[in-house]
């Protein structure tokens, strides 16, 4: 079956008791058991329950995995992967990434005794120079965060297999409808599904899906013993959010492309950052390893932190807020909130100026939101 209708069958058979065709919210807590050990396939909600089951199997159907993982939420599933390793274990992530995954990173697994060490993404080298006869993992985003950076999977996952490491992928700005990183090499796939997936800003949750059995166990017992998993509702929100999420990504889609295309023209604009445009660098990368090139892109104001102010207090319909994904346009910057964890030398050196604005393209109508950001601008 092809992805729009497996997006709304796999994992979500009509419920044998009832015949309802959405899957039931399961809220319950504990399941009767027959006699010690004897139970229908579900013991305790932390450890399995049927909802979230629904949902990890369509999230692995989507991604063309073998298992599927849902967490509370990005990070949780982020620092279930980060999870595996143990002290001395080296970590090499690309350098352009999500703050909170930075933050994780620094202020929490160093002092737990991992090494970790940041690669230009702009370089494959790079990563092949850092990689040390400890490196276990090789962490990337793509497109990455805040910068829409395109980093190739193949070669990157060419490099971590060489020295026996694994590479994951943050596949959260493409979604599995524009991305599979699985095919293209990769072995661990993270989502925060709070965003694209989902898709209406409604719900936090993560996810993770792999295809190698032993990895799957590793992060089953993980996810079981730490207990970071959502809740049915959310869960419910989240296949509620896949059904459509086809539909939404080419939505995303074409307004993106409408606005970067027009920003990238604007006097008041000195740079645009998105793979969808055919003037950029990644532009040919993307439409290699893609499908689509989704609904992110940032973008440079000429006239710094002053004129960012001043478009955030004049802007109409999109909403200044963290996050991404949802069916509205969302605004944010990433210096002052996304990556406000990151040193301000670090994140300089990483190309996040103080200039620079991150837009999450909803589905609203893109003339008016073309309009929004025009009357915006004439006021900087």
């Amino acid at each position: 079956m092809r992805f729009e209708t497996r997006a709304i069958h796999d994992g979500q058979n009509p419920d044998q008791a009832t015949g309802a065709v959405v899957v039931p919210v399961y809220q319950s807590s504990t399941y009767q058991q027959q006699a010690v050990g004897q139970h229908k396939g579900y013991e305790y909600s932390r450890t399995g329950n049927p909802t979230r089951q629904a949902l990890e199997v369509a999230l692995a159907s989507l991604e063309e995995a073998k298992f599927g993982l849902a967490f509370a939420s990005g990070v949780a599933a982020t620092t279930a992967v980060f999870s595996l390793f143990k002290k001395g274990d080296h970590i090499i992530a690309g350098d352009d990434m999500y703050g909170g995954t930075y933050r994780l990173l620094e202020q929490v697994f160093k002092k737990w005794g991992l090494g970790v060490s940041y690669a230009d993404v702009d370089k494959l080298q790079s990563f092949e120079k850092a990689v040390t006869n400890k490196t276990k993992l090789i962490w990337i985003e793509t497109p990455t965060n805040p910068l829409l950076k395109i980093i190739n999977i193949e070669k990157v996952a060419k490099i971590a297999h060489k020295k026996n490491a694994l590479l994951v992928v943050d596949n959260t700005f493409a979604s599995p409808y524009f991305q599979k990183p699985l095919p293209l090499g990769a072995d661990i796939v993270v989502h925060s599904t709070t965003k694209y997936i989902a898709g209406h800003s409604d719900i936090i949750g993560g996810a993770i899906v792999v295809n190698d059995e032993k990895l799957y166990n590793d992060l089953k017992f993980y996810q079981n013993s730490a207990g970071a998993v959502p809740g049915p509702w959310d869960c419910w929100l989240a296949l509620r959010g896949i059904k459509t999420l086809a539909v939404r990504m080419r939505a995303h889609e074409e307004n993106a492309i409408y606005l970067a295309g027009y920003l990238s023209k604007h006097a008041k604009v000195s740079n645009v950052y998105y793979p969808g445009l055919k003037s950029g660098k990644n532009y040919a990368l993307a439409r290699e390893q893609m499908k689509g090139f989704s609904g992110m892109f940032s973008f440079e104001l000429k006239g710094g932190r002053a004129a960012v102010r001043r478009l955030f207090a004049n802007l109409k319909i999109f909403s200044l807020a963290e996050s991404l994904g949802g069916v509205e346009s969302l605004i944010s910057y990433p210096a002052g909130m996304t990556h406000a964890s990151m040193p301000e030398e670090e994140r300089l050196k990483r190309g996040i100026t103080d200039s620079l604005v991150r837009v999450s393209v909803g589905i609203e109508n893109r003339i008016d939101l073309k309009q929004a950001l025009a009357a915006a601008l004439a006021l900087v």
